[in-house]
């Protein structure tokens, strides 16, 4: 997965936070105005826009003259993503997951549990398989296991 430059992440928070899933998604001038405190051309917004289309982070549809705009996948999705291939960047990848693992908070450490423990289908005490609570765990953490992207885990 790409990484953002400060620009383009700044578009991505544009999107996540003002497109909803369901959004016809949002214009150029939108995406400009929404961006608080920065001075930016509309052909700015436009060519950042227009390459992270290219890159796959967004999806565009035309209406009339213009493009709208959504994002490809969820912020969590994007996140997730990032911390899968941070674990193929070479060493062991157990040792990764192992030092992550000791330096969460007791909360993240919980939504952890919970989401493996969804994910392996168990149930019981700290288990939240069955619980009508498990799509704000999947909000929170999109956990996937193995070598999933994190867009196949969020089509789950």
């Amino acid at each position: 997965m790409t990484r953002l430059g400060d620009l383009e992440r700044a578009v991505m928070d544009v999107l996540w936070d003002v497109v909803p899933g369901t959004s016809d998604g949002v214009t150029v001038r939108e995406v400009a105005d929404a961006l608080d405190g920065r001075e930016l051309a509309y052909t700015t917004v436009m060519t950042v826009l227009d390459r992270l289309a290219g890159k796959g982070m967004v999806q565009r549809e035309r209406e009339g003259r213009a493009w709208r705009y959504r994002p490809a996948a969820s912020r969590e999705a994007h996140i997730a993503q990032l911390m899968l291939d941070a674990l193929d960047l070479g060493g062991s990848r157990d040792a990764a997951l192992v030092r992550f693992a000791r330096s969460v908070t007791g909360t993240e450490a919980e939504v952890l549990r919970a989401a493996l423990g969804s994910e392996a289908g168990l149930t019981g005490p700290g288990s939240t398989s069955g619980d009508p609570g498990d799509t704000e765990l999947t909000d929170r953490l999109d956990g996937p296991t193995g070598r999933r992207t994190a867009g196949e885990a969020a089509e789950r």
